[in-house]
């Protein structure tokens, strides 16, 4: 794949960049560098890797999926505008 000018132009109005009639040929020149770097990128055979989520093996520390009212509700409505029994009272926006 190949960036010439014209794509260099179109990209810039569409990021909203201000680039200058000579650096357009300069910056078509970077963008295909960028692009051969991919190219080579994509060469790379990576049948036989597994994704990672970290390069340092980890595990993920979990809780337990339970409901609770976070044993501090007080805290929680402190500097609500309303509240009763340690719930938020809202205004009501449905007949």
């Amino acid at each position: 794949m190949s960036v010439d000018q014209g794509t260099v132009k179109r990209v810039a109005r569409l990021a909203r960049l201000k680039v200058s009639e000579e650096d357009v040929p300069r910056l078509a020149g970077e963008l295909n560098s960028i692009l051969g770097w991919i190219e080579q990128l994509n060469a790379v055979d990576v049948s036989n890797v597994e994704p990672l989520t970290s390069v340092v093996s980890m595990k993920m520390k979990m809780r337990n999926d339970e409901v609770t009212d976070g044993h501090y509700p007080a805290k929680i409505v402190a500097n609500a505008p309303a509240q009763e029994d340690a719930f938020f009272m809202v205004p009501k926006v449905v007949e």
